[in-house]
């Protein structure tokens, strides 16, 4: 059974689309979440992310995507006008769930994670990234179908809790999105909107989820960088679904 999405005004979109699996539902939704920003905020300020913080997070990574780095590449330098900060190549990543600071988690509670994840109950699955939307301080792709990262995070939660870590934001408020730029500054949103709405005919680029990275990750010059802790294999039992679909 899919954890329930409720609405919660701490995330982005507020409100969950209306199909976890269609991906003109989800799409569309996002899209229109993004038109009804008014304003957008500086994604660094931040309280408590300094250059010396650091954290652990659960993290889907695209070392080896060549066609997510191409897609995200054209779409950065469509928008380089705006003067964001883009995400580079080797930044791009899916957040699943924080775990918490790496001095609030002890290394026996990482190696218990570490040992829980061995056999996560949570098949591979393949979700598409599509060009483009945004938020309240990035723009980044949509990503379809949301059910099985639902389930990713469920699991990660549920070891997270018998690890006895601080944890981040329930299943409930999970919003699947992969960043490409970030804002740096207040602006109003309808300039980044009207920019952003070209690139929406795109083709998606499709990404095999084989496995979820345990990282220790820190703040760097605008961007993300992270230390891969460790890798936790999905379950290969089911063939890879879900493809691109026809124009």
């Amino acid at each position: 059974m899919t954890p329930e999405l409720v609405n919660d005004p701490s995330t982005f979109p507020c409100e969950p689309p209306a199909d976890l699996d269609d991906p003109d539902t989800i799409v569309g939704h996002d899209w229109r979440a993004f038109q009804e920003v008014e304003h957008m905020g500086d994604h660094w300020d931040r309280p408590g992310w300094s250059d010396q913080h650091r954290s652990y997070y659960w993290m889907l990574t695209f070392s080896e995507a060549p066609e997510l780095l191409s897609l995200a590449k054209h779409c950065q330098k469509a928008l380089q006008h705006l003067g964001m900060d883009p995400v580079p190549s080797d930044g791009l990543h899916v957040t699943m769930l924080r775990v918490g600071p790496t001095d609030q988690v002890s290394e026996d509670q990482v190696e218990q994670l570490i040992d829980l994840t061995q056999d996560l109950p949570v098949q591979a699955f393949r979700i598409l990234a599509h060009p483009l939307a945004g938020s309240r301080g990035a723009v980044r792709f949509s990503l379809t179908p949301w059910r099985p990262m639902i389930h990713l995070h469920a699991a990660l939660s549920t070891v997270g809790d018998q690890a006895r870590i601080p944890g981040g934001s329930p299943t409930s408020a999970f919003r699947p999105h992969l960043g490409i730029a970030y804002n740096n500054q207040a602006r109003p949103a309808a300039p980044v909107v009207d920019a952003v709405a070209p690139l929406r005919s795109l083709p998606p680029a499709a990404l095999d989820i084989t496995s979820v990275e345990l990282v220790e990750l820190r703040r760097q010059d605008r961007t993300y960088r992270w230390r891969t802790v460790h890798s936790a294999p999905l379950s290969p039992e089911v063939p890879l679904q879900a493809s691109i679909p026809p124009k």
